[in-house]
């Protein structure tokens, strides 16, 4: 299973298939992902444990365990972790490819490009 730890916490990518990516992200409490979108995915984060902050383009606002957030292709998008536990959730890529190099960053907390 490809696993890889980051500045904000880490991943580990669970189904990686021709049609879709299944990946299980944990974020550390009072970090978060970069401001980025995508060209050739979009996205579905369910939440299962505790509470992140997602930004979805002009939308802000808190999901809980259990809640799924829809992210269009190219919309500008991220989670924060503004608690002191962890925050974990499912994301589900669909599109025709899901490189890591198809992430475009807005804004990062940790100066990557």
């Amino acid at each position: 299973m490809e696993h890889d730890v980051r500045p904000w916490g880490e991943y580990w990518v669970l189904e990686d298939a021709e049609t879709h990516k299944v990946k299980r992200i944990l974020v550390n409490p009072g970090q978060r992902l970069s401001l980025q979108y995508h060209h050739k995915r979009a996205e579905v984060w369910t939440i299962v444990q505790g509470v992140g902050t997602i930004t979805i383009d002009e939308d802000i606002r808190e999901y809980s365990a259990g809640q799924v957030a829809q992210i269009p292709l190219g919309a500008h998008h991220r989670i924060e972790n503004k608690t002191n536990e962890p925050v974990v959730f499912i994301e589900v890529q669909h599109g025709t490819y899901f490189g890591e190099d198809d992430i475009v960053r807005v804004e990062d907390d940790y100066d990557r490009k």
